[in-house]
């Protein structure tokens, strides 16, 4: 297993991660922690073991389980177990099951130690790094949590062999958004010159993916641990559009398909707003396109209230009002407010260009 990075976040908590060889490699490390140990799966990460470790609290699998009955169950079964305050807790699954893990370890005895192995793209790019916990409460996503990054992540390739299309597409958007983010043009070159090897899973090109993708988000993290300057907010980029289309489609849509619309939407915003250079926009729509989302797609006029009743409820709201991420050009992204009829014209009507 080889060191990735380290991750230099909140009061100077760093969060060491690391890159196995395989599944062999990925066992034997977790295998060393010993007996003091709480293993945090959903119903699909469970099925990967013949048999569980006999400390464990398996959730239903998807955005559903984000609750605070979910974090109940990992804490009760700590107690159960006789977890100490140096025991450690492992979230081995997607987004959910480390949000939750995580959640869990940083209220278990004011904080116990946290594992993350992630096994989807979307939390090897985004949920396992940069210590935001949450669960979702009344409708909203993420809405109550905490920051606590976790003491290491482990990735391995393998387990994204057998991840379902919809759930690779999901953390391959958020990568698509890193890409506008960084501040140079490698990672979205990659995506350009890649994307064949990229959608057929080779191993070394997915290594070279989540390692340019991480590099991103480590960027902005380490500059604003937590969201407290100005600029971590920046990698909330499409997803004011994206977790309010989410929050009004149920939770049906995958995170990634949100961020994807909603980060073409911002673009679109900027260019209406002339913020964002429109040659710049049109090519990253059109890469969006080129990966297989819908990025045209538009909610229907009757969900409109309930789409304006969701945005006004995101998290990302100074003086009453709700703040978009919008790209200048490669890397640079502000915080504005739109108006609401624009709001209103992007998510309904016929795209701008």
């Amino acid at each position: 297993m080889k060191s990735l990075s380290t991750a230099t976040l909140a009061n100077g908590k760093q969060t060491d991660v690391f890159l196995a060889d395989d599944l062999k490699d990925l066992s034997e490390r977790l295998g060393n922690y010993g007996r003091s140990v709480l293993w945090v799966f959903d119903t699909n990460t469970a099925t990967l073991f013949k048999q569980l470790p006999p400390a464990n609290v398996v959730l239903d699998s998807g955005e559903i389980a984000k609750t605070f009955s979910s974090v109940e169950r990992i804490l009760a079964t700590a107690i159960d177990e006789g977890l100490a305050r140096d025991g450690r807790i492992i979230g081995f699954g997607g987004g959910v099951v480390c949000d939750m893990a995580a959640f869990a370890a940083s209220i278990y005895m004011r904080g116990c130690k946290l594992t993350l192995v992630p096994t989807t793209l979307l939390c090897m790019v985004d949920a396992s790094v940069g210590g935001k916990t949450a669960i979702d409460f009344k409708g909203l996503k993420n809405m109550v949590g905490s920051f606590y990054p976790a003491n290491e992540v482990l990735i391995c390739m393998d387990t994204l062999r057998t991840l379902p299309e919809k759930e690779f597409l999901n953390g391959l958007a958020e990568v698509l958004k890193h890409a506008l983010l960084s501040q140079d043009e490698h990672l979205y070159r990659f995506l350009l010159t890649k994307k064949n090897e990229i959608l057929a899973r080779n191993n070394e090109t997915l290594q070279t993916l989540v390692t340019l993708s991480l590099a991103v988000k480590q960027w902005y993290i380490e500059q604003d641990p937590t969201e407290t300057l100005g600029i971590r907010q920046m990698l909330n980029l499409g997803h004011t559009f994206g977790h309010a289309l989410e929050a009004s489609a149920h939770f049906s849509l995958g995170h990634g398909i949100g961020v994807a619309w909603g980060t073409c939407r911002a673009l679109e915003a900027g260019v209406t707003l002339g913020i964002t250079d429109k040659a710049y926009a049109t090519g990253a729509i059109k890469l969006f396109k080129s990966y297989g989302y819908d990025i045209d797609y538009r909610i229907g006029r009757g969900d409109w209230i309930d789409f304006r009743e969701r945005l006004m409820k995101d998290k990302k709201k100074m003086n009453g009002q709700v703040l978009f991420v919008l790209m200048e050009s490669q890397g640079k992204a502000v915080l504005r407010p739109i108006e609401t009829a624009l709001v209103q014209h992007l998510v309904i009507a016929k795209p701008i260009f």
